[in-house]
């Protein structure tokens, strides 16, 4: 992986994101989406005790304990994040020194490998590097928060905005749901929103707009 030209903080937030090789499918099945899921519950934590296939092999509450004994041992908090058939996205702050880097590749070399024997392929999967830029301010976090989480629908996944809250690879549905979420820490952003109804405003008042307007393009890939 070729060197990064400007070093990843402790304690700053960026936008991540990767697509595959040459825009090739990285999800295509519900079966891959929930992997993606699985990998970023378990490696979102420096060091965990057993590897991911073995995890995936335990009782729910034995795997509940394991997250909860790690919980003061994370590499990054997980703000927000959406997965799409091509590429996907993270809001994430680094908690751990080297922690984005190290996240990434634990998410990425263990997914690549779920990938390929899947499907009988060898090889990368993602591009080598990774895109990382920094939160500069609250107006910024909001705006890429706001644009992860349109993101199936201003890429035309969705066809219907009322669809955007029911997608079940994108943290929007962690923000409008009461219960705790089992990987995205809320704490955040939702303490600049006075409740659920209003973020959820926020995010939908830009919605077409945001189809037609490549308002935040130095963020992104696409």
């Amino acid at each position: 992986m070729p060197g990064r030209k400007y070093p990843l903080v402790t304690g700053e937030t960026y936008h991540v994101y990767n697509r595959g090789i040459n825009k090739q499918p990285t999800f295509t099945s519900t079966r891959e989406y929930k992997r993606a899921l699985s990998t970023i519950l378990l490696y979102r934590f420096n060091s965990p005790p057993v590897k991911l296939s073995k995890f995936l092999l335990m009782k729910t509450e034995v795997q509940s304990n394991i997250i909860k004994a790690l919980e003061n041992n994370k590499l990054v908090e997980i703000h927000s994040y959406t997965f799409m058939p091509n590429h996907f996205h993270f809001l994430l702050t680094q908690v751990f020194e080297s922690g984005i880097s190290k996240f990434m590749g634990n998410f990425q070399n263990s997914y690549t490998r779920y990938f390929n024997t899947k499907n009988k392929r060898d090889g990368s999967l993602f591009l080598d590097q990774f895109k990382a830029k920094r939160i500069e301010d609250d107006k910024i976090l909001i705006h890429v928060q706001r644009y992860i989480d349109l993101n199936p629908y201003t890429s035309f996944i969705l066809k219907d905005i009322d669809e955007l809250a029911k997608y079940p690879w994108s943290s929007l549905k962690d923000y409008l749901n009461d219960s705790d979420s089992d990987i995205c820490d809320k704490k955040l952003i939702m303490s600049i929103f006075k409740s659920k109804d209003i973020y959820l405003k926020f995010v939908l008042n830009q919605a077409d707009y945001q189809r037609t307007i490549d308002k935040i393009k130095h963020l992104t890939f696409e």
